[in-house]
């Protein structure tokens, strides 16, 4: 049986569980009580012509956002949980970080898990967003100036890149694992 105010009905709740708003706000700190539209409830843009969005508003954060953005309020509320939510942040990200920097030699997803990690830290620490958003700048600054130059320019930008990857592949190799993958093809194309 479900009664009115249930929480098994989600038409009932309206926002943040009402205890830990009031635990928010016990300790000063503010919490958005404005939640996305779900189903069966009106959207927020409804009141507009056709839910457009005008402009001069900004756009609306997606609702996943959002529900990450109150759950990590509510966790910051309470000092136990912004000190568990700090060393679980910093660990997640030194982990991915690590990873990432092992794999930077490697053919692979090396300084994507870098950014990762920094994008993880973000979350938590200023001085990683800061830095974030200075490697987001400079790769985005990166890919537009090389989208202007012409084809030749970047072909010959492309073969260095390769040229890098391939010599990184193969000194990772020839010292790391002690294959030395110059000398077995140049074995095999004198031998054959």
């Amino acid at each position: 049986m479900v009664t009115k105010g249930s929480s098994v009905d989600p038409l009932a709740t309206s926002g943040p569980p009402k205890v830990a708003v009031r635990a928010t706000k016990k300790r000063g700190y503010a919490v958005p009580m404005e939640q996305p539209g779900r189903a069966g409830r009106p959207a927020p843009d409804a009141d507009r012509p056709g839910g457009v969005l005008v402009d001069g508003e900004p756009p609306r954060r997606p609702r996943w956002r959002e529900r990450i953005s109150v759950t990590l309020d509510l966790i910051r509320a309470n000092p136990t949980g912004r000190i568990a939510l700090k060393i679980f942040i910093a660990i997640a990200g030194a982990i991915v970080v690590t990873v990432g920097i092992a794999l930077i030699p490697l053919p692979g997803p090396g300084w994507l898990l870098v950014i990762a990690g920094l994008g993880i830290w973000a979350v938590e620490y200023h001085w990683a967003r800061r830095l974030l958003g200075f490697t987001r700048r400079h790769v985005h600054g990166w890919t537009q100036w090389v989208t202007r130059q012409s084809l030749a320019v970047r072909i010959v930008l492309g073969a260095v890149g390769l040229v890098f990857v391939a010599t990184v592949v193969w000194l990772s190799l020839k010292y790391s694992l002690g294959i030395d993958v110059v000398a077995k093809v140049m074995h095999y194309l004198a031998t054959h």
